[in-house]
C-alpha cells in the first residue's frame, strides 16, 4: 500500500473514531478537528514529499539535527512539531525550526525556551507532556507537578501553553490505554478551568489514534501507519521492523 493511500485510509479512521465520540468537524482540519502530524523519524526526503503531497501539512521529528538537516529539503508548506525529548542544549534550535514542541517536561525548559523565543522575536507554542504512566523509558513531568509548572510558565511572556501531550504504555489491546488518555483529558479540563493551559490534546499514534480522537485528542501523531515499517540495518544487513 502506497503512501497516499495509507493516508485516505486513516482519514477514513478518524473520521468514523469522531463520528462515533459525537465531535464535530472534518479530520484533518486545525482546531475544528484532528490534527495529523505525520511522525518522519528516519524517513527518506522522498517519503515526506510523497506524504506532503498526499495531503499531509503537519511533520514531526524526534531529533532536533535530522530536522535541521531535513526541513531546508522539503519544497513545500508545513507546520513543523518536535515530539521527541528536547535537551537543554538543542532549545535554540528548536526554538528556530520547530512551529510547535510537544514535550516540554519542566519549568526549567519552558522558561529557556520563553527566553530564546524573546531572542528570536517570537511567541513559540509548546504542550506540556506529561507522565502518567511512571515509566523509567519515557519522559514526562510527573502529574503531582503539573499545575505548579503550569503557575510558572503562565509567567512567561514568549511561551504559549496550548495543551498537554502524553506518551502513555503500549498495549496490544487499546482499550487498555483509554484510562491514560481519559486521565489527561481531565488534567487538561482542570488547567483550562485556571487558565493556565490551551484546549490541544496531542495523544495517540499509529496503534491506538482511534481510542485517543473517542477520548478527546486534537492531534495525533502517526508514523508507521503512515509510512509503513522502518528499515533497520542490523549487523550490516537491512531488517524491516
Amino acid at each position: 500500500m502506497d503512501i497516499p493511500t495509507r493516508f485516505e485510509e486513516i482519514r477514513d479512521r478518524m473520521e468514523r473514531a469522531m463520528a462515533r465520540a459525537g465531535r464535530a468537524g472534518q479530520a484533518g482540519q486545525n482546531c475544528s478537528g484532528v490534527t495529523l502530524v505525520a511522525v518522519t523519524k528516519t524517513r527518506s526526503m522522498d517519503e515526506m514529499a510523497r506524504a506532503v503531497g498526499a495531503g499531509v501539512t503537519d511533520v514531526g521529528e524526534n531529533k532536533v539535527q535530522e530536522a535541521e538537516a531535513k526541513k531546508p529539503e522539503l519544497h513545500a508548506s508545513a507546520r513543523w512539531h518536535f515530539v521527541g525529548h528536547l535537551q537543554k542544549n538543542k532549545a535554540k534550535k528548536a526554538v528556530e525550526l520547530f512551529d510547535v514542541i510537544h514535550t516540554v517536561d519542566s519549568a526549567a525548559i519552558g522558561q529557556r525556551i520563553d527566553r530564546l523565543a524573546a531572542g528570536e522575536d517570537k511567541v513559540q507554542p509548546v504542550l506540556v507532556q506529561v507522565d502518567l504512566a511512571g515509566e523509567e523509558t519515557k519522559d514526562g513531568l510527573p502529574e503531582e507537578e503539573l499545575l505548579p509548572t503550569l503557575e510558572k510558565l503562565s509567567e512567561c511572556s514568549n511561551l504559549r501553553v496550548d495543551g498537554l501531550m502524553v506518551l502513555p504504555p503500549y498495549f496490544d489491546d487499546t482499550e487498555e490505554v483509554r484510562p491514560y488518555f481519559q486521565r489527561l483529558r481531565k488534567l487538561s479540563e482542570d488547567g483550562q478551568e485556571r487558565g493556565l493551559v490551551g484546549s490541544e490534546l496531542s495523544m495517540g499514534m499509529s496503534h491506538d489514534f482511534e481510542v485517543a480522537i473517542e477520548e478527546g485528542a486534537t492531534i495525533i501523531r502517526v508514523g508507521t501507519a503512515l509510512f509503513g515499517p522502518r528499515a533497520q540495518k542490523v549487523l550490516g544487513t537491512e531488517q524491516v521492523v
